[in-house]
């Protein structure tokens, strides 16, 4: 798709999911959504910007993870599994903390990620609060753009 030092989008043209995912009561993500991924090289998250299978825009999802390690198109990261949600409104909500705490009792998730990860979740969720996650260019690259440019 688009691909720049501080930032690379791609397009998941429809999402194979057997059922729909609810947050807060509404579906974010059904079977055959799109969904477009904006990558931050060296950040400790990547963000969704999520639709229905028509288009139709749900919300911004910020998936807390490992830094990704990218060698010649094949991505290397570990979902941390918090993630934070925006609706189209503006309003922003931490999910999956059961998994996350799961995933740490379990041993899956070791001290010093577990705590990077929390103060990646908190960050984001401050920042959504001011105005100012998520960036610019995850607000203005629209779901419309990136089919285009697949096309072409």
């Amino acid at each position: 798709m688009l691909e720049r030092q501080e930032v690379i989008v791609t397009l998941a043209e429809a999402i194979d999911i057997d059922i729909p995912m609810i947050i807060e009561g509404r579906v974010a993500l059904e079977p055959g959504s799109a969904v477009v991924w904006f990558t931050f090289p060296g950040a400790w998250h990547d963000i969704g910007s999520f639709h229905l299978e028509d288009g139709t825009f749900t919300g911004f999802y910020g998936n807390v993870i490992t830094p990704p390690k990218i060698e010649k198109h094949v991505w290397y990261t570990t979902d941390l599994y918090l993630d934070v949600w925006m609706t189209p409104n503006g309003t922003a909500k931490l999910l999956d903390e059961d998994e996350f705490e799961e995933a740490i009792s379990h041993r899956l998730i070791d001290p010093p990620t577990a705590n990077r990860a929390r103060e990646e979740a908190s960050r984001l969720l401050d920042e959504a609060r001011r105005g100012v996650w998520p960036p610019p260019i995850v607000r203005e690259w629209t779901l419309e753009q990136t089919q285009a440019i697949a096309i072409a």
